[in-house]
């Protein structure tokens, strides 16, 4: 889809940081924009920017894990501009038990976890996609997975996101089997400035099991990971990354190239048939640097 002025763009998670720099993107084309969110405060704040680039915003509450609320997101979409031809399933969260081993983790967080991260863009899918058909104009999804979705390892983010890569492979092919003008881009950041380490604060407060007291390995992962987040690409700049996948029909979308070595790495363990260790191949320096660009201490 080449020309963007005057469509219509849904972005859920659009309070976040991630999803304004896709709003602010999208508004300086000549798009207006649906800005979905859990937090009606942080959506309102990124529609005052697409507001202020001079195109038109509407704020929807929407809880992604409900499929009754996307539904009525997608009904407010329409009802309000007719048409929706960008949709960015965006929303996502990580837990504070990342570094957990998977054993150990609640079956509360995996419901969390899997309910944003997966099942939000399920609902998405289904909630937006037959309208966007029926429209028989071009159109785009954006599903937004991770690095962790390609590469190995990451405990239930990496499970969500590699869900939401299959999801999206899936997707690509049926629509173009149907003969639908839509096309599908899977958008796979590394490290990107948001706050996706504070995705506590949008966690439901019942039914929750008491974590308990994190040990000190656990505790080191959240911080480094924080300063890695904090150190991340610019949102504006993922934005523009996901403007040229969608004008040039680009499926996968990494905004890190140089980690491509990591999902070489597990794609050669698949077809050699060797065990899933180790994030990046051993001539490639450690896997700690691969990822965050340091040097171990």
């Amino acid at each position: 889809m080449k020309d963007l002025r005057d469509k219509v763009a849904v972005i859920t998670g659009g309070g976040g940081l991630l999803g304004r720099g896709m709003a602010r993107v999208f508004a300086a084309e000549g798009m207006d924009v649906v800005v979905a969110d859990l937090d009606e405060a942080t959506a309102r704040a990124t529609a005052d920017e697409v507001e202020g680039l001079g195109r038109r915003a509407l704020v929807v509450p929407t809880d992604v894990t409900d499929r009754s609320s996307v539904e009525a997101l997608a009904d407010r979409a329409y009802g309000h501009f007719g048409a929706v031809h960008v949709l960015c399933n965006n929303a996502g969260v990580a837990s504070t038990s990342a570094a957990k081993a998977i054993w150990d983790c609640s079956l509360d967080e995996w419901r969390w976890v899997m309910g944003v991260n997966l099942m939000g863009v399920v609902h998405g899918i289904r909630s937006f996609v037959p309208k966007m058909i029926a429209q028989g104009s071009e159109g785009h999804v954006v599903n937004t997975a991770s690095m962790a979705g390609l590469i190995q390892g990451s405990g239930i983010y990496g499970v969500t996101k590699h869900g939401v890569v299959a999801l999206s492979e899936s997707l690509s092919n049926e629509l173009q089997v149907s003969g639908a003008k839509l096309k599908v881009s899977v958008l796979c950041p590394g490290w990107v400035a948001t706050r996706i380490a504070q995705a506590e604060r949008n966690r439901p407060e019942a039914p929750r099991e008491d974590p308990g007291p994190l040990t000190p390995q656990i505790e080191g992962m959240r911080k480094l990971f924080e300063r890695l987040i904090a150190n991340g690409l610019d949102p504006n700049t993922v934005g523009d990354i996901v403007i040229d996948a969608i004008r040039n029909e680009r499926f996968y979308v990494l905004t890190h190239p140089t980690w491509a070595n990591m999902i070489e790495h597990r794609m050669r363990n698949i077809l050699e048939g060797r065990d899933p260790v180790g994030v990046a191949p051993p001539d490639a320096g450690s896997w700690f640097q691969e990822l965050t660009g340091e040097q171990p201490k």
